[in-house]
C-alpha cells in the first residue's frame, strides 16, 4: 500500500514501509519502552523485535484521507503504562505528520508485555 499526498505542485507517494519506519522509531524514542512486539496468528506466540524488525510491531490502516495506526510493544516494569501509551501517542502522531504530511485519525497500542 501507497500513500499518496497531493498538492498543487504534483503527488508524493510514500511507500508503506517507510511510514513503518517512521513510526516504529518515534514509538522506540519514548521512554519506557523496552521493544516493540509482533503476535503472530498461527501459534499466539509474542516475538520481540529490536531496532532492525520495527515494522514487525506496527500495523497502518487507511481511512479516507487519514491513517490509523496500531502498535504493538513491551513495556519497562515499575513505569506507568498509562503515561507511557498518552506519550507514544503524542509523539507518533506529532512525527508522522510533520515527516510525511499524512494526517493521523488514531493511534491504538496494545502493551503485550513487560519487561525487567
Amino acid at each position: 500500500m501507497e500513500f499518496k499526498i497531493k498538492n498543487e505542485i504534483g503527488t508524493i507517494y510514500i511507500s508503506e514501509e517507510v511510514m513503518l519506519k517512521v513510526v516504529g522509531y518515534a514509538t522506540l524514542e519514548c521512554y519506557g519502552i523496552v521493544a516493540m512486539s509482533s503476535k503472530r496468528a498461527k501459534d499466539g506466540l509474542v516475538e520481540w523485535l529490536g531496532r532492525e524488525n520495527l515494522s514487525r510491531g506496527v500495523a497502518l490502516r487507511a481511512v479516507d484521507d487519514m491513517i490509523d495506526v496500531d502498535l504493538y510493544i513491551v513495556v519497562e516494569y515499575g513505569i506507568s503504562v498509562t503515561a507511557v501509551c498518552k506519550s507514544i501517542k503524542e509523539v507518533v502522531k506529532y512525527k508522522l505528520e510533520s515527516m510525511t504530511g499524512v494526517k493521523v485519525r488514531n493511534v491504538n497500542i496494545t502493551v503485550e508485555g513487560i519487561r525487567v
